[in-house]
């Protein structure tokens, strides 16, 4: 039967790759990798760079798969993403009957860690349910941008006994909610900052791990607008952004 490994990769730094990852990483033939296009260019390199420092000499196979387009702002976001997930299992699955032999081992790889706002495993237990091509898989956790973010600015996600709030910028459109207390918010593609408390303590992060890496932290209210300055430039030069932040506030007293 075919195997499948899921790996995180870290933020695509080769020397956030855990011993797990690489010893999986050297087992495969063949690493499948989603396209997005000429703009994020950057993404595709980090994963070649990746694979070249997991497995050295020995040969191996690097497969792009062009990700299919979606709305980035639905009216349906649910069902937008839904389509999203359908049109990628089509193409996982064609990849994997093509590229991956009986008995053969291929992998994709993950940002971050697999279970953190990614897509791959939702997307093949949509294969595995069909059941065209036979397979099983694993999954290899990485080191995720949340967790180098809190290492960057040298503090711990959570205050003493406190609860630590995961969520996305398009969940934050309304406003923390109030006993939120430490949160991290991911995969905000347009932050404003405007809505939310002043007080705040931000600590935000870009290119994380990377060569790029940007981080500034300080009073949501005083380094709010540098922030938002400092990644339109860093984004408009680099043709894409990878950023997460945490925000955490005063005195850990919820409002």
């Amino acid at each position: 039967m075919r195997h499948v490994s899921v790996i995180g990769i870290g933020t695509g730094n080769p020397d956030h790759l855990t011993l797990e990852a690489i010893k999986a990483l050297q087992t495969v033939e063949v690493v499948f990798v989603a396209d997005k296009g000429a703009e994020k260019g950057g993404l595709v390199r980090a994963r070649r760079e990746v694979c070249e420092r997991a497995f050295g000499e020995r040969p191996y196979r690097f497969v792009e798969l062009p990700d299919p387009p979606r709305e980035r702002n639905p009216a349906d976001y649910a069902a937008t993403v839904d389509a999203w997930h359908a049109a990628r299992a089509e193409l996982y699955e064609s990849a994997i009957a093509r590229e991956i032999g009986e008995g053969g081992r291929g992998a994709f790889l993950a940002w971050g860690d697999p279970s953190l706002y990614d897509s791959t495993l939702r997307i093949l237990d949509r294969i595995v349910a069909r059941g065209r091509v036979a397979f099983r898989y694993e999954v290899i956790p990485g080191i995720s941008s949340v967790q180098v973010l809190a290492a960057r600015h040298r503090t711990a996600l959570n205050r003493i006994g406190g609860p630590v709030l995961l969520t996305t910028g398009r969940a934050l459109a309304d406003g923390l909610p109030p006993d939120a207390d430490s949160t991290v918010v991911m995969l905000d593609g347009a932050p404003r900052f405007d809505h939310l408390d002043p007080e705040l303590t931000i600590f935000w992060g870009a290119y994380l791990g990377s060569q790029d890496e940007i981080t500034l932290s300080g009073r949501l209210g005083s380094v709010g607008p540098e922030i938002l300055r400092v990644r339109a430039e860093a984004r408009a030069r680099h043709g894409w952004i990878m950023d997460v932040y945490l925000l955490r506030r005063p005195d850990g007293t919820p409002d």
